[in-house]
């Protein structure tokens, strides 16, 4: 019997133990993560018992301050950028809340309506009015300046035969095969 692979198999299964399932995140309106720094105060208390000749006892109490500084990207650029990303997001979703009245009657968005209370989404005008794809335009110009160019997609579908058709009749089989 192989022991390594027994141990690597006991051991995969108390990391196993271990793990937590992953769960979504809401990216919306949120910080991303932007620290500055952080301040600490903390208080330390040692017993330190020294057995030698007369057995005596010391002992120190203290207090500690401290402060972290992260790495990366100063703290107004920081908070600026996050900033921006809350106001864009903003921007795209207030034309939503605008148009629904039923969220400013609703005291659960109140800080949301007041939040996009002015703000009036542009429309997109460039679709066009037919409701077909820019690919699609572009495919039938195409067409018009190369009508002997068979393009991927020009299958012409099988339609369904009239109500009268007659279907042919399967050729007979010969017994003799």
């Amino acid at each position: 019997m192989n022991y390594y692979f027994t141990g690597l198999l006991i051991i995969l299964m108390f990391l196993l133990t271990l793990i937590e399932p992953a769960y979504p995140r809401n990216e919306y309106l949120n910080e991303y993560g932007v620290r500055c720094g952080e301040m600490e105060i903390s208080t330390e208390r040692r017993d330190t018992d020294y057995n030698y000749s007369d057995s005596s006892t010391n002992e120190q109490q203290g207090i500690r301050f401290t402060y972290r500084k992260y790495l990366g990207t100063d703290c107004k650029t920081s908070k600026e950028n996050v900033a921006i990303k809350q106001q864009l997001e903003l921007m795209k979703m207030c034309g939503r809340v605008n148009s629904n009245p039923s969220l400013a009657h609703n005291e659960n968005f109140a800080l949301l309506v007041s939040k996009c209370r002015g703000i009036t989404p542009a429309r997109d005008n460039t679709r066009p009015s037919d409701s077909k794809s820019l690919w699609d335009d572009m495919k039938d110009e195409y067409k018009k300046e190369n009508p002997d160019i068979k393009l991927m997609g020009d299958k012409k579908i099988l339609k369904m035969p009239p109500k009268d058709f007659i279907l042919p009749l399967p050729k007979p089989k010969n017994e003799t095969e």
